[in-house]
């Protein structure tokens, strides 16, 4: 089982990359501990940042740094940097064109028992809704290594949202390209399609296992990108399984499950259904709680995909 958190992973990966990158620049919000952004800290005193509890300055310092050529990457809770910052991400990021990634971490449920003020499960919707803001959910420690050396690549806002914990592998290796705005389809299938984004890739992995045991046959996509979106790939999946199910860590207005809908409503209409948390405050408790609470696991989903196919 995994012990290593995805916020760790960027730590380290930035770390490596910083080596030969002084440009490379990480900001908090007095959050280096929660973001595991420590280690950066004290090997690149200079390329780091201390904001302190100022979610709307780190946005404008790092737009700033931006345009003078930094390569800034803001770490702060997700459910503060998404919502008590959004006008400056609009303005200062996004509208103004810079370079500037934003990591949101613990995002969703993860600070679970803290309750609907620490959730962030609307940042998505809001995020994915602003022009030249790229949304980024990584699956695992793996994927979120390969997606970092791609966001220092990669030219423009992105907004990316991690989880707190460890979560289990869903790749073997970090041995494959990561391309933004390309989805990963992890298993084939023919009866039904299963989109996931982010710490739900796991769920709709298990799901797929359950789902062959008792004959069916299930595509599973890792839409880590939510947009720029691949609408190709869910155009094929609706052409090709006739049955889509998406599953997210957010609210089931504006997220993964209505940019798939989107789409599919457009292209190729099937039948779908979306699951996620529903339109009320999450309710307070450990991530899995919350996640069995609101039908976010492998029961469920498998119900769920059984009762589209009649069986």
């Amino acid at each position: 089982m995994n012990t290593i958190p995805n916020r760790q992973v960027i730590c380290e990966t930035l770390l490596k990359l910083a080596e030969t990158d002084p440009d490379i620049m990480v900001l908090t919000s007095d959050s280096r501990g929660s973001a595991a952004m420590a280690p950066f800290a004290n090997a690149f005193p200079n390329q780091f940042v201390e904001v302190g509890i100022a979610e709307q300055n780190i946005v404008g310092i790092s737009a700033g740094l931006a345009h003078s050529g930094k390569k800034p990457f803001v770490t702060s809770p997700a459910c503060f940097l998404s919502m008590r910052s959004i006008e400056q991400i609009k303005v200062d990021v996004a509208y103004s064109g810079t370079n500037v990634k934003l990591v949101g971490i613990s995002g969703g449920v993860s600070y679970g028992a803290l309750g609907m003020s620490h959730h962030s499960v609307q940042d998505i919707a809001v995020a994915r809704a602003i022009p030249g803001l790229a949304v980024v959910l990584p699956a695992d420690r793996h994927e979120t290594k390969r997606m970092t050396e791609a966001l220092v690549k990669h030219q423009g806002g992105v907004y990316v949202r991690i989880g707190r914990n460890a979560v289990e592998d869903v790749y073997e290796s970090d041995d494959y390209e990561f391309v933004i705005g390309k989805a990963v389809t992890l298993r084939d299938g023919t009866d039904l399609t299963i989109i996931a984004t982010g710490e739900t890739v796991r769920v709709a992995l298990d799901t797929e296992k359950a789902l062959q045991e008792v004959g069916v046959s299930c595509r599973v996509i890792n839409m880590h990108t939510i947009k720029p979106l691949d609408e190709e790939a869910i155009i094929r999946a609706a052409g090709e399984t006739g049955h889509i199910i998406t599953v997210e860590e957010h609210s089931i207005y504006g997220g993964l499950g209505a940019a798939v809908a989107e789409v599919v409503v457009q292209h190729q209409l099937v039948p779908m259904r979306i699951i996620g948390i529903p339109d009320e405050p999450a309710i307070a408790g450990k991530s899995s709680e919350v996640f069995k609470h609101y039908g976010i696991h492998t029961d469920n989903l498998k119900r769920v995909a059984l009762e589209m196919l009649g069986k």
